[in-house]
């Protein structure tokens, strides 16, 4: 593929490298990390980590952005090069494709119904009155419980799981081991001093778009529901608690945890670690960075950090002074 068929399909617009080559006739075979591209490939630079790298880059075309300065390679420039970069994988690299058919292996109830063109995989579980749309793909040890609704478009990797009565939309893509509607965790203590289980009778739910990672679980509720927004990624090894909701096109990084009835705004990006304590509301728009533990609601916009939870700026002011205690304790200890 040339690098002008690349920079139409992307929209972008190409600038010649300082070699003086026709850059949209160059060939280009992939695409790589700045770090590791080589003639032939190309790469990005999104991050101003990565710019002097774009400098001596063996790569034959790089995506920027429109103020990059130039550079020997030949550029492809957006206003968007990180985005650019993710679509120019994809054409090069077409994941696997599964015909559509159900492996003799496969358990599906007589009363379930499942739309045209699906692909059910080895080992796969289809319980009582579910209803799954269009273009499914359930790939090996795939369970769907009773009741489940699904839209079109569903993409379950291997031993993925929708429990019971849960609703899923259009769209929707469960990577390995990722749990939809598990009980949540809640119990009561009754007099003798041991833990009754509270029945989760509400289901989980995610709208379209969603995307679940490996090993993830979105609990289902007490009462009422658990509801993830449009358009919401959730990363490995995160935990949404029962009765929780996250506004549509929020990230969730790995290992973010929020407890019970936790209340998450439009756009929210939890990075890695992040817990939630129960019943809090976090506004629109708040960046909580890793580690942070949020223990109370948190106002639209804010950029947090540290445990407790304060804002980044005065965070990184503290985390200065944490590392210089020692000698100011010094110079404050009176003499005896």
């Amino acid at each position: 593929m040339t690098l002008g068929q690349i920079a139409t399909a992307l929209g972008a617009r190409i600038e010649n490298g300082s070699s003086g080559l026709e850059a949209a006739d160059l060939e280009i075979t992939g695409v790589a990390g700045i770090e590791h591209a080589v003639a032939g490939q190309i790469t990005f630079v999104a991050n101003p980590k990565y710019t002097a790298l774009a400098k001596t880059t063996q790569a034959s075309a790089v995506i920027v952005d429109e103020k990059f300065p130039a550079v020997s390679a030949a550029l492809l420039r957006t206003k968007n090069p990180y985005l650019a970069f993710a679509r120019s994988i994809e054409l090069f690299y077409q994941p696997p494709k599964y015909a559509p058919g159900i492996h003799p292996t496969a358990v599906i109830h007589p009363s379930a119904k499942i739309g045209s063109d699906a692909h059910i995989g080895p080992y796969v579980t289809v319980d009582t009155d579910v209803v799954i749309g269009k273009n499914a793909t359930l790939l090996a040890h795939t369970v769907i419980y009773q009741g489940a609704r699904i839209g079109d478009n569903f993409f379950a990797h291997a031993h993925a799981v929708v429990r019971e009565n849960c609703r899923i939309g259009d769209d929707v893509i469960l990577q390995n081991g990722a749990v939809i509607g598990a009980d949540g965790f809640g119990f009561a203590k009754d007099d003798a001093g041991a833990w009754h289980k509270i029945v989760q009778s509400g289901p989980a739910v995610l709208e379209n778009a969603v995307e679940v990672q490996a090993n993830a679980c979105v609990d289902r509720a007490s009462v009422g529901e658990t509801r993830i927004g449009r358009g919401v990624k959730i990363d490995n090894l995160a935990q949404v608690g029962h009765g929780s909701s996250v506004g549509e096109n929020s990230l969730l990084c790995a290992q973010v945890g929020l407890a019970g009835s936790t209340d998450v705004g439009k756009r929210v990006i939890l990075a890695g670690q992040v817990g939630i304590a129960g019943h809090c509301k976090i506004g629109d728009g708040v960046i909580a960075t890793g580690q942070t533990g949020i223990h109370g609601d948190i106002p639209d916009g804010k950029v947090l950090s540290g445990s407790p939870a304060m804002d980044n700026k005065l965070w990184l002011r503290c985390v200065v002074l944490f590392q210089r205690l020692p000698e100011l304790a010094k110079a404050l200890r009176l003499p005896r």
